[in-house]
């Protein structure tokens, strides 16, 4: 019988996993946002050196993976799982990472989820006393995301207003089962959500009913409410899927209007760098939080966090396909005090 579920799709940790490190690797554009002083490493050039974005993209997460180890004052040899994913076919990215890395390593794949999917397993396997140390980590590249899932580079596609750009960089989280926070104390799993959306050009929309149904269960399994938290920000919903979320969760009876937000929202300045909807991507959600929100709470601006990293799950076939796109939303509370 389980001794830790709360509601039908939440899990309260018993020994909540401390953060002991974390780390943020963004490129040139992302670099030029409003959130540039809260990323470790701003890259200069999206190549960073290789012959291909794919093997950037590589380069990326590799690296943001090894700085959060050592940001944690660890080696790799500490570690006793990786869990990590992307957004390129069979999770090439990520394979090719561990490749490397010569850590035990579990490949996930939730799209632009799977910073918080990553998160809520290896947070659940510290709490079940089956690791003392993981790292939880996740990239995406402009460039590998944009021929693959739209269009090739060289066509310039015009893109629609409710577009999103996707996010080069990587970020890290090294978990741990002691430490001084902030800690992961909730873990809401997402159900796929799918209203008939098949334009790959509005992830927004195609995302939001997830986010929407899995920030309102997280509430009534928790009996929390926005009221309990300093933030709720969802991953990269961006304009378009961050009004839906406030409109229908309003008629729900949740007022979400003083303390939500969206990393798509927050990583660029949408008028100057002309980003349209906002951000997008797996490394998304992964900077903001490893970034933004994770120094934010060191420094007690930030208390209680709920992130809910939304990921569309569709694939260039299916889109091709005529099929329509599911989306899954994962939520955690990560809090500076626990009880």
């Amino acid at each position: 019988m389980s001794q830790k579920r709360v509601g039908l799709q939440t899990v309260k940790l018993s020994n909540p996993p401390s953060i002991l490190g974390t780390a943020t690797i963004v490129g040139p554009k992302e670099g030029e946002g409003p959130l540039k002083d809260y990323f470790d490493t701003i890259l200069e050039d999206d190549m960073w050196g290789q012959e291909s974005f794919e093997k950037s993209e590589a380069k990326i997460q590799e690296e943001a993976i090894k700085q959060a180890i050592a940001n944690a004052n660890l080696s790799p040899n500490d570690i006793e799982y990786l869990f990590s994913g992307d957004l390129l076919n069979q999770i090439t990215t990520s394979s090719y990472t561990a490749r490397q890395l010569s850590i035990p390593y579990f490949g996930l794949y939730g799209a632009c989820s799977t910073m918080t999917e990553s998160l809520s397993l290896g947070a659940m396997i510290i709490d079940g006393g089956f690791a003392d140390k993981v790292v939880c980590a996740t990239s995406s590249h402009f460039s590998s995301a944009e021929r693959q899932f739209r269009f090739p580079l060289e066509y310039g596609s015009q893109r629609p207003f409710s577009s999103q750009w996707t996010v080069t960089g990587a970020g890290a989280t090294v978990l741990a089962s002691s430490g001084n926070g902030p800690y992961i104390t909730y873990i809401t799993t997402g159900k796929i959500m799918d209203f008939g959306i098949k334009d790959a050009n509005n992830m927004g929309g195609a995302m939001a009913p997830a986010a929407i149904d899995t920030i309102s269960q997280h509430f009534k399994d928790t009996g929390y409410g926005p009221d309990d938290y300093d933030l709720i920000i969802t991953g990269d919903l961006g304009l378009v899927g961050k009004k839906i979320v406030l409109d229908l969760l309003r008629k729900e009876g949740y007022d979400l209007s003083e303390n939500y937000s969206d990393c798509g929202i927050k990583i660029f300045d949408g008028v100057e760098q002309d980003t349209h909807a906002g951000g997008s991507g797996c490394g998304c959600a992964a900077v903001v939080f490893n970034g933004y929100i994770y120094k934010e709470m060191l420094n007690n601006n930030l208390n209680r966090v709920l992130l809910i990293a939304t990921g569309a799950l569709h694939s260039p076939i299916t889109t091709l396909q005529g099929e329509s796109i599911p989306g899954i939303a994962h939520a955690v509370t990560i809090d500076n005090l626990v009880s």
